[in-house]
C-alpha cells in the first residue's frame, strides 16, 4: 500500500489553524518539521513564506470571529518563526563551518610559511656554506680535480635553484613582502618554464589586499594553473586581477580544449572538475567561483571576493 503524497500547503494550513485556535507545542513542532522538510528538499525561505501567506488567507477568515485579530497575528508570527528555525540553524552551522575552515587555512599557511622559511634560509644557508668550503678546497686541487669540483658546484647550484622554487611554491616570500601580483608573476614564470605554456599575469590590486585574500587568490591561481597544465592542453593562459571598489576579481583563462561544464558537473560532480579546494578557500572569505567553458573554446575560472569596509 503506497503512502499518500505529502501536501506541504495543507500540512502548514492545518498546523496554523490548530495553533491559532489553541496554542500548543504539537502544532509548533509540525511547523518546524515542515521547515526542515522544505530545507531538505532544497527549497528556500521564500517557499515557507508562500506557504504561510496562503495559509493565512485560508485560516484567518475562519477564526477572526472567535479570536481577537491582534492575537491571531501574534500567534501566526510564532508559527512562522518556528517554521524558519531549521533555516536559522542551518545558517548558524554554515557560519561556524566557514569560521572553522578559515582557522584551518590560516594554520596551514602558517605551517607552510615555517617550512618555506626553513628551506629558503636554513637549507640555503647550508648550501652557501658548502660553496665556500668548496672554494677553499679548490685551492689545493690539481687542474683535473678542479674540473671535477666545478661539476659538483653546478649540481649544487641546480639544487639551490630548485630549493628556492620549492620554497616559493610552498609559501612565496614575495607574497608576504611585495604582494599578490609579484608573487603570481614569479609563479607563472616558474610553471611556464617547466611546462612550455605561455602564462601572462595582468591587472592591478591598487595597493596591498588583506593577507587572507592574497593567500586565497594565490593558492587558487596556483591550483588552477596546475589543472590547466595537466588537463587543458593549452598554449596560452592569462591571469587577470582587478580591484573594484569593494571587491577583487581574478580570472584564469586558457585556450585549451575546453569542456561542457554542465555535462561534466552532472556526470562527475564538483570533485570531478577538480575545483573543490578552490571553492572551499573562497567560501571562507564569502567569495564565489564561476566556471565558463565549451568544447574547443578554452575555459575561464572567475573568482570574486568581497572586501570588508
Amino acid at each position: 500500500m503506497s503512502e499518500t503524497p505529502r501536501d506541504p500547503q495543507r500540512d502548514y494550513s492545518d498546523a496554523l489553524r490548530d495553533y491559532l485556535a489553541r496554542p500548543n507545542e504539537k502544532a509548533l513542532r509540525r511547523a518546524y518539521e515542515l521547515g526542515r522538510g522544505t530545507l531538505t528538499d532544497g527549497a528556500g525561505v521564500l517557499r515557507i513564506a508562500a506557504l504561510h501567506h496562503q495559509a493565512m488567507k485560508e485560516v484567518i477568515p475562519d477564526l477572526s470571529a472567535d479570536v481577537e485579530e491582534s492575537l491571531l497575528i501574534k500567534r501566526a508570527e510564532e508559527v512562522f518563526i518556528e517554521s524558519l528555525m531549521p533555516f536559522e540553524m542551518s545558517l548558524r552551522d554554515y557560519r561556524e563551518a566557514v569560521s572553522a575552515l578559515r582557522r584551518m587555512n590560516e594554520r596551514i599557511e602558517e605551517e607552510a610559511k615555517r617550512i618555506a622559511h626553513a628551506l629558503h634560509e636554513e637549507a640555503g644557508g647550508l648550501l652557501a656554506s658548502t660553496h665556500l668550503a668548496l672554494e677553499e678546497l679548490a685551492r689545493d686541487l690539481s687542474p683535473q680535480g678542479s674540473e671535477r669540483l666545478s661539476l659538483v658546484r653546478q649540481l649544487l647550484g641546480q639544487m639551490d635553484e630548485q630549493l628556492r622554487q620549492l620554497a616559493h611554491e610552498i609559501r612565496p616570500i614575495l607574497l608576504d613582502d611585495l604582494g599578490l601580483l609579484p608573487a603570481l608573476d614569479f609563479l607563472a614564470k616558474g610553471i611556464s618554464k617547466r611546462s612550455g605554456v605561455t602564462i601572462t599575469v595582468e591587472g592591478s590590486t591598487d595597493g596591498r589586499l588583506p593577507p587572507p585574500v592574497e593567500t586565497t587568490l594565490y593558492r587558487n591561481v596556483q591550483e588552477a594553473l596546475n589543472n590547466v597544465i595537466r588537463h587543458a592542453h593549452a598554449g596560452k593562459v592569462a591571469v587577470i586581477v582587478t580591484r573594484e571598489a569593494r571587491a577583487v576579481r581574478c580570472s584564469v583563462r586558457d585556450d585549451g580544449v575546453g569542456f561542457e561544464v554542465s555535462a561534466v558537473s552532472a556526470a562527475r560532480g564538483e570533485r570531478g572538475l577538480g575545483h573543490v579546494g578552490l571553492r572551499e578557500r573562497l567560501d571562507s572569505l564569502k567569495g564565489t567561483l564561476l566556471i565558463t567553458s565549451a568544447p574547443g573554446q578554452g575555459a575561464e575560472l572567475l573568482m570574486y571576493i568581497p572586501l570588508e569596509g
